[in-house]
């Protein structure tokens, strides 16, 4: 085996956001991100830190004995590794810090991406992501769920445009199934530096979608 094919590498990255206005809503925001189809390369280990602040919020839990979302910081590190040149494992450890400064743990979560290959480089792209998550009282009223993120975008030399029409699932009395729609417009300048918008909304459960100053 040569050094090659024996080589492992490791990516670190970071995401930082400010939520102004938290919805209600039975499950804690622990990730915010638009999947863009790139994966890890094969054999290669990635670590991305996110985090979330909620600045202004609602000031009761959404459930009894929930997170309080206002003031909160939400936060997932995820480790990923590229198995072939199209399909990527990860593991994500999710957390929160109340107002108060308290530590809370969110379980854990895997999931499997699957893309085209090379996405990274094509004009249009598209790839699914499924995950599995074991969540902890705090954060939501079922104990398990699973999500299914299909991924879907064009983009050119200057521009890039994703959707993930994000379909959650949670069973039990309190689950259900819901849509999360999530999609970004960026502007490329360069290679590692873009700017754009980012949209995340809940629907709510699919055949009964929750009014729109709800969602």
């Amino acid at each position: 085996m040569n050094n090659d094919s024996r080589k492992r590498s490791v990516i670190l990255g970071s995401t930082l956001a400010f939520v102004l206005v938290a919805p209600p809503a039975a499950r804690a925001t622990d990730e915010i991100q638009v999947y863009n189809a790139e994966i890890a390369e094969v054999g290669q280990w990635t670590l991305e830190q996110h985090l979330n602040y909620t600045a202004r919020g609602p000031t009761q839990p959404d459930f009894p004995g929930g997170l309080v979302p206002n003031h909160s910081l939400n936060g997932t590190p995820e480790l990923a590794y590229g198995v072939t040149d199209w399909w990527e494992l990860g593991l994500y450890a999710p957390f929160a810090f109340d107002q108060e400064g308290r530590f809370f743990s969110n379980g854990f979560k895997v999931r499997t991406l699957f893309v085209t290959l090379d996405a990274e480089k094509r004009d249009f792209f598209y790839g699914a992501n499924f995950e599995f998550s074991y969540t902890t009282p705090m954060f939501s009223q079922t104990r398990f769920g699973a999500e299914l993120r299909p991924i879907v975008g064009v983009r050119n030399a200057a521009f890039e445009f994703i959707v993930n029409p994000i379909v959650d699932f949670a069973p039990g009395n309190y689950g259900a199934t819901t849509f999360a729609p999530a999609a970004r417009l960026a502007h490329k300048f360069e290679k590692d530096f873009s700017l754009g918008f980012e949209y995340y909304a809940d629907f709510g459960q699919i055949g009964n979608f929750s009014p729109l100053c709800k969602q």
